[in-house]
């Protein structure tokens, strides 16, 4: 096993480092990146607090990635006790401008199995009681959401899944639910006749912060099961689960090397921009904490 060096970073340090610009969140079943080399354990200080673990920055397929297991290694965070600010405000202080997210869904689809892969491009948001903006505190901001997915590094991602064998799904609507249990009958068989196509606990309120953080995102939803609409649901045990958990985790790691070798330069999309025109606040009105506070997020804009 390679060698991993542990560091701090405090929040005013982070970007002095090495930029890191392709992040990588796994989630359930994805706690660690095959293929890193040079690797160092980050354990980032952000004024959100902090994320679910340290973050693993190395070289994969020639560039800097960081990589941060969601529920942390282990799994030790539901859904709803995740720090999602803090998660996303660390990958933005590391200098990261493209996140790849990894997420284990249930299907509301026939067509949609287990084992195969969605790239959503539409949330629907079931959630409650999280935080899911870095602004207020004497801060007002309004991001445009209509498309809460990057579309660039989306195709990137789709093209990647197919080279890597992996069969992906282009396009679709991701309901997120609160968890941390699962949905009723009534709510699956309600959320199919809405026209969702996956159903998970977590990649929503990621895409709301990482589009204030100005990241280009993007989710693969990987398929583990059927949601409880489906006939066969109650034959399916947790065994079955756990190795399509573990055959999805394989499968995604050989797509997201695919999309890294190939992604760089400059972006060509708007998400770098996305709070160019979002501030309401009157920038003589931002009160120093609330400054400081979000430095790393608009720090360009009130400098």
């Amino acid at each position: 096993m390679a060698k991993v060096r542990k560091v701090k970073i405090k929040a005013k340090a982070a970007s002095k480092g090495e930029p890191v610009t392709i992040g990588i969140i796994g989630g359930s079943g994805l706690y660690g990146m095959s293929g890193l080399t040079d690797m160092r354990e980050v354990r980032v200080k952000t004024p959100f607090g902090d994320p679910s673990d340290a973050i693993v920055t190395g070289t994969l397929e020639g560039r800097r990635v960081a990589f941060l297991a969601r529920h942390g290694r282990g799994h030790r965070l539901s859904p709803s006790e995740i720090n999602y600010r803090a998660n996303i405000c660390a990958m933005k202080m590391l200098g990261v401008e493209r996140i790849i997210s990894v997420s284990a869904v249930g299907s509301l689809r026939d067509d949609f199995p287990p084992l195969d892969f969605l790239i959503v491009d539409q949330f629907f948001d079931r959630t409650h009681g999280r935080v899911a903006t870095f602004f207020g505190g004497g801060v007002v901001a309004h991001v445009g959401f209509d498309k809460p997915t990057c579309a660039h590094l989306s195709a990137h991602l789709a093209e990647a899944c197919s080279r890597a064998g992996v069969k992906a799904h282009r396009g679709g609507t991701y309901v997120c639910m609160e968890g941390p249990q699962f949905s009723t009958l009534a709510e699956s068989q309600t959320y199919r006749q809405l026209g969702f196509d996956v159903i998970g606990m977590t990649n929503l309120t990621e895409a709301k912060l990482a589009r204030e953080a100005e990241i280009c995102y993007a989710t693969v939803a990987m398929i583990t099961d059927y949601d409880c609409w489906h006939p066969r649901h109650d034959s399916v045990s947790v065994s079955e689960i756990i190795a399509n958990l573990g055959k999805n985790a394989e499968n995604v790691q050989g797509a997201i090397r695919e999309v890294v070798r190939e992604l760089g330069g400059e972006r060509r999309c708007k998400c770098g921009s996305a709070l160019a025109h979002a501030i309401l606040t009157d920038r003589k009105l931002i009160p120093a904490a609330a400054k400081k506070r979000l430095a790393p997020i608009i720090g360009k804009y009130i400098s």
